[in-house]
C-alpha cells in the first residue's frame, strides 16, 4: 500500500533528534526518500541507514551547505519535492531581554530564522522545478502567544518563521508550492527534558496552561508534518498550523 508521501524526495533539517527525527521515520514510512540533515554525523548517519535515507552534514546558517544539501537531494534521488525546515536551539542564555546578551541574540536568530531564509532562498527553486512541492517551516505556538518564562530570542525568531511562511505561501501559491508554519505547543524533546532538569519550577508554570495536561511527543508533530508536506494538505497554504494540545484556545485550563 502506498504512502501519502510515497516517491516524493523530502530533506529534513535537525533531523538527528526530537521532532527532526520523528519526522524522519514518519516521512519514510509514507513513502518518501528522506535527506537527514545535521551536525549530529553519527546519530544522522544511523538515523539515515536505519530509514534507507541518505544524511549531510549541514551547517544550515552557511549558504554554501544548505545549497549542497539540496544539490545532495537531487543527486541522490532525482529532484526535491519536500522540505521541511525544522532545525532550530533554544539555549539557556536566551532569556529575558533583561538578562539576555547581543550575542546569545544573534546567535538564535542565525539559527532559528535565517536558516529557515536560506533553506527556502535556496530550496524552493528546486520545488519550482518539480512543477510544485511543499515547504513546512518550524515555528511554534510562542509565534502567537506571550509568555512570562520568556526566551526573547526564540520568541522573536519563531514569529519571524510564522510571517516569512505566510508571505512566501501567498508568494508562490499559484506556482504550485505550498508553504505552512507548524507550530507545536510544548513537546517532549532533549530540549524540554534538558529545562524540566535544570528548573523544575519554570517547566511546571508551563505544563498547568496545556488542556490536554500533558506535552506533545514528537511522534505527534511528526505525523502533523508529513500531512503538511502531503497532498492530503493540498488546499493548505500560508498557514498557522498549530499543534498545540489546546494552549491557543484557552482561558482557563481544566482541573
Amino acid at each position: 500500500m502506498a504512502g501519502r508521501l510515497d516517491g516524493k524526495v523530502a530533506v529534513i533539517t535537525g533531523a538527528a533528534s526530537g521532532i527532526g527525527r520523528a519526522s524522519a521515520r514518519k516521512f519514510a514510512a509514507e513513502g518518501a526518500h528522506v535527506v537527514v540533515a545535521d551536525l549530529a554525523d553519527d546519530e544522522g548517519t544511523a538515523l539515515a541507514e536505519e530509514i534507507g535515507g541518505c544524511y549531510v552534514h549541514a551547517d544550515v546558517t552557511d549558504p554554501d551547505d544548505v545549497q549542497e544539501m539540496y544539490a545532495t537531494a537531487v543527486e541522490r534521488f532525482g529532484g526535491l519535492d519536500v522540505c521541511f525546515n525544522n532545525a532550530g536551539i533554544s539555549p539557556p542564555d536566551d532569556d529575558s531581554i533583561l538578562e539576555t546578551e547581543l550575542d546569545a541574540w544573534r546567535r538564535v536568530q542565525e539559527v532559528n530564522l535565517t536558516s529557515v531564509y536560506l533553506c527556502c532562498k535556496y530550496g524552493i527553486p528546486h520545488l519550482l522545478e518539480r512543477g510544485g512541492g511543499a515547504v513546512v517551516n518550524t515555528a511554534s505556538f510562542v509565534a502567537v502567544m506571550g509568555a512570562a518564562t520568556s526566551q526573547i530570542s526564540y520568541t522573536a525568531s519563531k514569529g519571524g518563521v510564522l510571517a516569512m511562511s505566510r508571505e512566501l505561501g501567498v508568494q508562490f501559491a499559484r506556482q504550485r508550492v505550498r508553504v505552512n508554519a507548524l507550530c507545536p505547543g510544548p513537546v517532549n524533546t532533549p530540549l524540554l527534558r534538558e529545562l524540566f532538569a535544570s528548573d523544575p519550577e519554570r517547566a511546571a508554570r508551563r505544563l498547568v496552561h496545556v488542556p490536554m495536561g500533558r506535552f506533545a511527543e514528537p511522534e505527534e508533530i511528526a505525523s502533523a508534518a508529513a500531512f503538511l508536506a502531503s497532498d492530503d494538505a493540498s488546499f493548505i497554504t500560508a498557514s498557522t498550523f498549530l499543534v498545540d494540545g489546546g494552549i491557543s484556545g484557552a482561558y482557563v485550563t481544566p482541573l
